[in-house]
């Protein structure tokens, strides 16, 4: 991908042998699998740090236990996306990466009320307490959590997190909502999550 001199590009296997390719030197982000050829990828990640090659890494893996993406962060990654994804979320992620290296800067946390989401580690917590969601659970709560306060469609949800047009035939939403509204609301006093009859849904804080 190019965009004002911009490349994002796969790193060679010279970093295997302890070289630091001067590809990795051009490029504004790298995409990595921690299954890369002749080595781990996170040990390619660490010796790209030990040549102060300091090029965003965005890790790609199916381990996405809470272990693999801590240790992802940890050896020198800067994002962590597991497998499988969908391809509108990574370019969304390479996009947050782009801005964060021209200086803009990026939300990585998102709250409403005592419920948090942190962008970079992929975790919700709601009071402390750790909610455990599902891929696709994680972007509908991240859409609801950036129109916090609004009221948003069926529409509005399948086109922005499943990327199709709106079937009135499918409850796709239902059934996600209500799972999503088990884990964020269920054994808290006041829910977060509510319906709008006749317009759709709004993720708001509770009044005073």
């Amino acid at each position: 991908m190019k965009g004002n001199q911009r490349d994002v590009s796969a790193p060679s296997t010279e970093g295997a042998r302890g070289e630091a390719p001067t590809a990795e030197r051009r490029a504004s982000i790298l995409i990595v699998d921690r299954m890369v050829p002749q080595m781990d990828g996170l040990a390619l990640i660490a010796a790209l740090r030990s040549a102060e090659i300091r090029t965003p890494v965005l890790i790609l893996s199916a381990l996405g236990a809470v272990d693999d993406r801590v240790k992802g962060l940890k050896a020198g990654g800067d994002d962590y996306l597991t497998k499988p994804y969908a391809f509108s979320e990574l370019l969304a992620r390479i996009e947050v990466m782009l801005r964060r290296g021209s200086g803009v800067t990026v939300e990585t946390k998102l709250r409403v009320a005592d419920l948090e989401m942190d962008l970079l580690a992929r975790t919700v917590t709601r009071n402390g307490q750790e909610i455990d969601l599902q891929p696709r659970e994680f972007l509908l709560l991240e859409y609801l959590m950036r129109n916090a306060g609004h009221v948003v469609t069926r529409t509005m949800l399948l086109e922005h997190v499943w990327d199709y047009h709106f079937d009135p035939q499918t409850n796709v939403i239902d059934v996600h909502i209500s799972r999503l509204r088990q884990k964020i609301d269920k054994g808290f006093p006041k829910p977060l999550l509510h319906t709008v009859r006749g317009a759709g849904y709004c993720l708001r804080a509770p009044t005073e």
